[in-house]
C-alpha cells in the first residue's frame, strides 16, 4: 500500500467519524437541547435526524412523557392534632425542555421533594373529616402546591391524588363506633317516623268510622271472622261499649270501692265476736313496792 492511499484512508476516517459526532437521533418522545460553547440556543430540536457541529455543540435530549411519581407515605399532624400518614401519586410532564436543562439540576429529584413537602403543608392546614370525606379540594389544594414553584423549571403538573390515608388504631376503632351510633340514631329516627305516619292513619281511620257507626261493626265482624279462621279454641264475645257507658251514666259515674280492711273482715268469718267492755271483771290494780317506815335512835338513852 502506497503512502497515498493511507492517507486518504486517514482523511476518510476522520471525516466518517467528525459527521457520526455531528449527527443525533432524536426520538418522537423526546426533545433536544443544544448548547453552543455553553451558551443555550433558542431553537428546540425536533424529532429526526439532527446536525450539530461536532465538538462545539453539546445535545441534552429531555422527555416529554407524562412522568408518574410515587409520593412516599409523608407521617403529618392535621388541623384538629390527628396524626397520619398519607401517600400520594404525581403526574407531570415537561412543557419547556430548555427550562428543564438549565433552571434545575435534575427536575425529576426536584419534583419529588417538592411533592412531599407539600404534601406535609396541605395536611398540616386540613382537619381530619376534610382528608376523609373532600378529597377533590385536597387534591386540588395539592396540585396548586406543587405546580408554583416547579413552573420555572418547565414542568407541568397534571394531577395529584392521594392514595391512602393511615389512621392510628385507637381512631379507627373510634370511627367505627362513631358510625354505629349514627346508623342507630338513623334507624330510631325512621322507625319513629313510621309510627307516627301509621298514627296518623289510625286516626283517620278512626274518624271515618266514628263517622259512620256501621263501619265500627264491619270491622268487629271482620276481626271476629279473622280469629275463627284459624284452628285455635279462642272464643271472641263481642261486648258492645255503649252499654258499659250506660251503665257508668246510670252510676254516676262512680262505683264504691271496698278497701283492704273490710275485705279481711269480710273473708275472715271464723273470727270469734269482740267481746263487750262491761262484761269483763275488773282490773286488779297494779302492784306497789312496799313502803319501810322511818328509824328512829333515841341518842339521850345511850348517853351514860
Amino acid at each position: 500500500m502506497t503512502p497515498a492511499l493511507v492517507v486518504v484512508a486517514l482523511i476518510a476516517a476522520l471525516l466518517l467519524a467528525v459527521v457520526g459526532a455531528g449527527v443525533r437521533l432524536v426520538q418522537q418522545y423526546q426533545r433536544g437541547v443544544v448548547l453552543r460553547f455553553g451558551r443555550l440556543l433558542p431553537e428546540i430540536r425536533e424529532p429526526g435526524l439532527r446536525v450539530i457541529i461536532p465538538f462545539v455543540d453539546q445535545m441534552t435530549k429531555v422527555p416529554v412523557q407524562t412522568v408518574v411519581m410515587d409520593i412516599p407515605a409523608q407521617g403529618a399532624i392535621t388541623k384538629d392534632n390527628v396524626t397520619l400518614s398519607v401517600d400520594a401519586v404525581v403526574y407531570f410532564r415537561v412543557t419547556d425542555p430548555a427550562k428543564a436543562v438549565v433552571n434545575v439540576e435534575n427536575y425529576l429529584g426536584a419534583v419529588s421533594q417538592v411533592a412531599q413537602t407539600s404534601l406535609r403543608s396541605v395536611i398540616g392546614r386540613a382537619d381530619l373529616d376534610t382528608m376523609l370525606s373532600d378529597r377533590e379540594q385536597v387534591n386540588a389544594e395539592l396540585r396548586a402546591v406543587i405546580d408554583t414553584p416547579t413552573e420555572e423549571w418547565g414542568v407541568s403538573v397534571d394531577r395529584v391524588e392521594i392514595k391512602d390515608i393511615a389512621l392510628p388504631e385507637g381512631m379507627r376503632r373510634s370511627m367505627s363506633r362513631q358510625a354505629e351510633a349514627e346508623r342507630d340514631r338513623r334507624a330510631r329516627v325512621i322507625a319513629a317516623d313510621g309510627e307516627f305516619q301509621a298514627s296518623a292513619k289510625l286516626a283517620d281511620a278512626a274518624q271515618a268510622m266514628g263517622e259512620t257507626p256501621g263501619a265500627l261493626q264491619l270491622r268487629l265482624l271482620q276481626t271476629v271472622s279473622d280469629v275463627a279462621s284459624d284452628k285455635n279454641s279462642t272464643l271472641v264475645m263481642p261486648f258492645p261499649i255503649e252499654l258499659l257507658r250506660f251503665f257508668e251514666n246510670a252510676t254516676g259515674g262512680s262505683a264504691p270501692v271496698s278497701t283492704g280492711a273490710e275485705k279481711s273482715v269480710e273473708t275472715a268469718p271464723d273470727d270469734p265476736p269482740a267481746a263487750d267492755p262491761a262484761q269483763l271483771p275488773p282490773a286488779a290494780p297494779a302492784a306497789q313496792d312496799p313502803v319501810v317506815p322511818p328509824v328512829t335512835t333515841d341518842r339521850a338513852a345511850d348517853r351514860p
